[in-house]
C-alpha cells in the first residue's frame, strides 16, 4: 500500500508545483502562478513536499475528505464544511467512500489568517466520542435508497450562519446530473455551536438551485445556482442579508426581460453558459469585480475541443454579465482536481487563495495564485 501512495502523489504533486499560467486576454482578472501552500486535511505521506499544519485525522477522525467551503463568521473567524467524511482505515489513493465512520459532512473552524505557510484549523464540531460529527442529516438510516447531504455554499446573514446542502440519492445519473430529494439550509444561531435545519428554505429536486455559491455586496447576498452535478448552465438570485430564510422575497435575474422577478424562481435564466458546476463566487474588493470559480466537464460541453476536465473561473463587473472562461488548473496539471473554495476574508490584496480537492487521496489542499488586471 504503501508503493501505491507514493504512485499517486508523484503523479499528482510536481506538477502541482508548476501550476498553470492562463492564456491572458484583454480586459478583465487574471490569475496566474497557481501553487499549492500546505494540506488542510487528512494525514501527511513521505513523498508530501509542504507543510501540514493539522492533524484531522488523529484529533478529529477525519482521514479522508473533499470540498473545504468557507465563509466568513463573526469577526475574523472562518467557518469551513467539507463532505463525504471516512475515518480510521481510510486509504490514501482510493478515493472517497473508504475507511470507516462516514459521515456526509463535517464543521471545521479558524481564526488563522496568515496563510503563506498554511491553514490552521482550531477546532471542529464534536461527538460525544471526541470525533468530527455530522452536521446536516445524511438520511443513511434508510438503506435501500443512498442519501448523503453535501453542503454547497455558506454565509453569515442577519446575525445567523447558515449553510445550503443538497440531500442526494444518486450520484450517476445521466447528462451530468446528481439526483437529489431536496435542497435546503441548516442554520446556526450560535456561532455555529448548534445547527437545526430551516425546511422554509427547500428547493425541488430538479431545482437550478440545488447547488449554489453565495456572496455578499451591499446589504445583499448573491446565489449562484445550478441543478445537482456539473453539466447545468448557471443562474443567479438575489435577496437582503435579513430575508434569507424567508423565499418569497428571493428575486431571480431574467436576461430576456433584463429585470429580478421576485418570487419567482421559474423566472430565472442563464448567467454562464453551462457546463458549471461546485461554484465559488466571490466580490473582490480591490479589483471591484466578481469572480466566479467552478468546475468543467467536457463531456457536458458540446463545444468542446478537449476530452478534460478544469477548474475554471470568469470575472464580471456586472453580476449578471460574466467575462469569458479561463483556466485556473486542469488535469494536465494533476489527476482528479475538482472544486476551488475561495477565502472569504482574502478578497481584498492581489493574492487569491483557495481550498482545492483531489480525489484520489480524498483530501484537501490550500493553493494560492497571483492575481491582476489585464490593461
Amino acid at each position: 500500500m504503501k508503493l501505491k501512495c507514493f504512485v499517486i502523489m508523484c503523479v499528482f504533486f510536481p506538477l502541482l508545483v508548476n501550476g498553470k499560467t492562463p492564456v491572458k486576454e484583454k480586459g478583465g482578472i487574471v490569475i496566474s502562478n497557481v501553487k499549492p501552500i500546505a494540506r488542510l486535511t487528512g494525514k501527511s505521506l513521505p513523498t508530501d513536499t509542504f507543510p501540514n499544519p493539522n492533524n484531522t485525522a488523529g484529533d478529529f477522525d477525519v482521514y479522508g475528505t473533499d470540498l473545504g467551503i468557507m465563509w466568513k463568521m463573526k469577526g475574523n473567524r472562518i467557518g469551513l464544511f467539507f463532505g463525504d467524511t471516512n475515518g480510521e482505515g481510510f486509504v490514501a489513493g482510493k478515493g472517497g467512500g473508504n475507511g470507516s465512520n462516514w459521515r456526509s459532512n463535517v464543521l471545521a473552524f479558524s481564526k488563522d489568517t496568515r496563510l503563506d505557510d498554511g491553514l490552521t484549523i482550531d477546532a471542529m464540531l464534536l461527538d460525544e466520542e471526541g470525533k468530527a460529527r455530522e452536521i446536516c442529516a445524511g438520511g443513511k438510516s434508510n438503506p435501500e435508497k443512498y442519501q448523503t447531504s453535501i453542503p454547497t455554499s455558506a454565509i453569515r446573514a442577519g446575525g445567523i450562519d447558515c449553510v445550503h446542502y443538497m440531500n442526494i440519492y444518486d450520484w450517476g445519473a445521466p447528462n451530468g446530473r446528481w439526483l437529489t430529494n431536496f435542497s435546503s439550509v441548516y442554520a446556526s444561531s450560535d456561532d455555529g455551536k448548534t445547527w437545526n435545519r430551516r425546511s422554509e428554505v427547500t428547493f425541488g429536486p430538479d431545482s437550478h438551485f440545488s447547488q449554489v455559491a453565495y456572496a455578499k455586496k451591499d446589504g445583499m447576498i448573491y446565489m449562484i445556482g445550478t441543478q445537482s452535478g456539473r453539466g447545468d448552465d448557471a443562474y443567479l438570485a438575489r435577496f437582503s442579508e435579513k430575508d434569507i430564510l424567508d423565499m418569497s422575497k428571493y428575486e431571480y435575474w431574467n436576461g430576456k426581460r433584463k429585470e429580478w422577478i421576485k418570487g419567482d424562481e421559474k423566472a430565472a435564466t442563464p448567467v454562464i453558459p453551462g457546463p458549471v458546476g461546485e461554484a465559488s463566487l466571490m466580490y473582490h474588493k480591490k479589483y471591484d469585480k466578481w469572480i466566479i470559480t467552478y468546475n468543467y466537464d467536457y463531456a457536458y460541453d458540446k463545444a468542446a475541443n478537449r476530452k478534460g476536465h478544469a477548474i475554471m473561473y470568469r470575472d464580471a463587473d456586472d453580476i449578471t454579465k460574466w467575462g469569458e472562461m479561463k483556466v485556473l488548473l486542469s488535469d494536465k496539471d494533476y489527476k482528479g482536481l475538482y472544486c476551488a473554495f475561495m477565502h472569504p476574508l482574502k478578497d481584498k490584496g492581489d493574492k487569491l487563495y483557495f481550498l482545492m480537492s483531489l480525489w484520489g487521496p480524498y483530501n484537501v489542499f490550500l493553493m494560492s495564485g497571483d492575481l491582476h488586471e489585464n490593461p
